[in-house]
């Protein structure tokens, strides 16, 4: 039998939660944190609706995950975001010690390998799962924004 639960049945789920944010009026970056092929956390970009420029789609997903599993690290799981992590986001990955991390489309210029932020070095990385769709979402939100 073949195995549904791949990263890119995940990333359709993130981008769900992109959508939610896109419609909110919020940069449409969706995040979800899974461990044992179960999702734990299904979250998006809040800052707009909380006034907060902390609350990023993985800030939410890390804090949802923790309360989830009653513990600050996040072992066995791994996220799933629609857009490259931020070097804030980066930083609290690594404090995380989340083992993997996939995302969609490369942030080149807020992203945190161009700004210099670092994952846990045992952190795996998965670059690119529906680069194509995560990035349009954003090209569409920004360039209505802009008119």
């Amino acid at each position: 039998m073949e195995n549904i639960f791949t990263d890119e049945y995940f990333m359709k789920k993130a981008l769900q939660e992109a959508e939610i944010a896109y419609e909110k009026g919020e940069i449409p970056v969706g995040a979800l944190i899974v461990v044992d092929n179960r999702v734990i956390a299904r979250t998006h970009n809040l800052t707009e609706l909380l006034n907060d420029v902390t609350a990023h789609a993985e800030m939410q997903a890390i804090t949802s995950a923790s309360n989830f599993l009653g513990g600050k690290y996040l072992v066995n799981c791994t996220l799933y975001v629609t857009l490259e992590p931020c070097q804030m986001c980066a930083g609290a990955l690594y404090w995380s010690q989340i083992p993997k991390v996939v995302f969609g489309a490369a942030d080149e210029h807020r992203g945190y390998r161009v700004m210099g932020g670092k994952l846990h070095p045992k952190t795996e990385v998965k670059e690119g799962v529906l680069a194509t769709e995560c990035a349009e979402l954003m090209k569409t939100f920004f360039k209505e924004r802009r008119k």
